[in-house]
């Protein structure tokens, strides 16, 4: 299993932007996906999942900026990020689950900063 997230950068507090995560190993379509983030001295915490079905959760402080979705052909994951805080300062994960073991990408970094 791997997972590739990319899309991370410097953006302005008001901004957008969008993470990537191209997967492979595994069957893509069938498998819930998720965006986690760790801002620094903080614990890692769930930004928002999507289901094979589509259905999707956010966590409180994303919803209404925040839209997950799946690429089923491309095997890819994203996260649109809109309307950007400095508190969404951190490092965005995606995630998955096989075979009953999480599996992690490596790391994105968004800095939200004037």
């Amino acid at each position: 299993v791997q997972l590739q997230a990319s899309g991370g950068g410097l953006v302005q507090p008001g901004g957008s932007l969008r993470l990537s995560c191209a997967a492979a190993g595994f069957n893509f379509r069938l498998n819930t996906l998720g965006w986690y983030r760790q801002a620094p001295g903080k614990q890692r915490e769930f930004v928002a999942n999507i289901t094979s079905g589509h259905s999707t959760a956010y966590a409180d402080s994303v919803k209404g900026r925040f839209t997950i979705s799946r690429d089923n052909v491309r095997n890819t994951l994203y996260l649109q990020m809109g309307n950007l805080k400095p508190e969404d300062t951190a490092v965005h994960y995606c995630k998955t689950v096989y075979r009953y073991r999480n599996y992690w990408g490596q790391g994105t970094l968004v800095t939200v900063s004037s």
